[in-house]
């Protein structure tokens, strides 16, 4: 668009190195925004103002744009409107996207536009219901564990047994991303490729 437009690119700034290209299957490499945006920046133009919330978790330059005098935020993949998000290690950090997930708990904004799906027209419920479901998977997990030692595909067979098989390689790097945030706070810990309490 720029190329044509010749319109100036946002952006928190290059796509990180380290993020896993299969979560990430068209992220951009080689992008460099004109300007890089930070937390709290506001972009302004002739009949907008975006406010930019840094919302890492999926990814670590994740960001949201609130669009002010609208009443209206750009969620981006950090609350889609049809699915939830895929949290995938070692970039995407679960503690992050719960965090980032209770910014928007207190936004003002109506509606939020998502990268994928229909609008969401009840925000704070909806992101409630986010925030619930990532804390019941972690339930599940733990619940899991305390049966034994277990492999991600274990866990991943009977947390998501009633997903689409072809859904399991995404959910496995969620359930990833949750164990690492469990041994981050000292509540699980890997051994070889198994997890235990």
């Amino acid at each position: 668009v720029a190329e044509h437009t010749g319109a100036t690119t946002y952006g928190f700034g290059p796509h990180p190195t380290d993020a896993d290209t299969t979560a990430e299957e068209h992220g951009d490499l080689a992008f460099r925004p004109d300007v890089e945006v930070r937390h709290g920046d506001v972009v302004r133009g002739d009949g907008f103002e975006f406010e930019c919330l840094h919302t890492p978790g999926h990814i670590s330059n994740h960001v949201c744009y609130a669009e002010r005098t609208r009443g209206a935020l750009f969620s981006g993949d950090h609350v889609m409107g049809w699915s939830t998000t895929v949290v995938s290690p070692p970039d995407g950090r679960m503690a992050d996207y719960l965090d980032s997930l209770r910014l928007l708990l207190d936004r003002p904004e109506r509606v939020l536009y998502p990268t994928h799906g229909p609008p969401v027209e009840d925000p704070r419920r909806h992101v409630e219901a986010l925030i619930e479901h990532r804390l019941e998977r972690e339930r599940q997990i733990v619940a899991e564990l305390r049966r034994g030692p277990r492999t991600i595909d274990q866990l991943v067979a009977v947390i998501y047994a009633d997903v689409r098989a072809e859904l399991h390689g995404p959910a496995a790097r969620t359930v990833e991303a949750h164990l690492v945030a469990l041994a981050d706070s000292g509540r699980a810990r890997a051994e070889g490729d198994r997890w235990s309490l």
